[in-house]
């Protein structure tokens, strides 16, 4: 028998965007950021969302920085120019005073 009601229920009222409820436990240190997040004036939700985009953009920029590492360990001359560089520098760069 059919109410002829839909059969969910949009209780988040944010029209326009995406409906994925994630449910996590956060330790103290999560807890931190996410109040300090919040005191910066976004909502619980904006925090996450924010700290999840910044989190993978910052793992694919390292990722790339190591495949490019890796890259150019494999060249053996790139790599020999390198260091020559950093021995070039090593010499000129004045000491560290005590």
């Amino acid at each position: 028998m059919s109410s002829g009601l839909p059969l969910y229920h949009d209780s988040c009222h944010t029209h326009g965007m995406p409906e994925k409820i994630v449910r996590a436990r956060l330790d103290d240190e999560s807890r931190f950021a996410l109040r300090l997040m919040v005191r910066m004036g976004m909502t619980e939700s904006e925090a996450v969302r924010t700290a999840l985009v910044e989190a993978a953009e910052a793992r694919s920029t390292e990722e790339a920085l190591r495949a490019e590492c890796e890259r150019l360990m494999q060249d053996k001359e790139a790599m020999a120019r390198e260091m020559a560089e950093f021995r070039e520098w090593e010499e000129i760069t004045a000491p560290w005073p005590d």
